[in-house]
């Protein structure tokens, strides 16, 4: 599986609410970067992350969407909206994998919302 097709199913699979259910995806070495909780280093590290995301995300009220996603080989990005109580905020998701996993994903965000 390439790296485009993991990210659609990451996608996919976080569409349906359970941030958990991502874990699956990710390599036991891989390295998670948000930039508003900081790092997660290893699998279990990321799944305490989306434990956290699965409470956070419903408290706040926020969704994501993916308005894009390319790529090829072991390397993808997606371009995304969070769409917030407070309006809309812009980003992307560079991610990169070996043998079907994630191995390494980044996020980037635009700092204001638009609404």
């Amino acid at each position: 599986m390439d790296a485009k097709a993991v990210v659609e199913r990451f996608w996919q699979i976080q569409d349906e609410g359970d941030y958990t259910a991502l874990v699956e995806l990710f390599a036991e070495d891989a390295l998670l970067e948000d930039p508003v909780y900081g790092n997660f280093d290893g699998r279990e590290a990321i799944r305490g992350f989306m434990e956290k995301m699965n409470v956070e995300m419903k408290d706040r009220d926020i969704d994501f969407v993916a308005n894009l996603i390319a790529g090829e080989g072991n390397v993808a990005w997606c371009q995304w909206t969070a769409r917030t109580p407070a309006g809309e905020i812009e980003g992307c998701g560079l991610y990169r994998t070996r043998d079907g996993q994630l191995i390494y994903y980044k996020d980037y965000m635009n700092g204001q919302s638009s609404g």
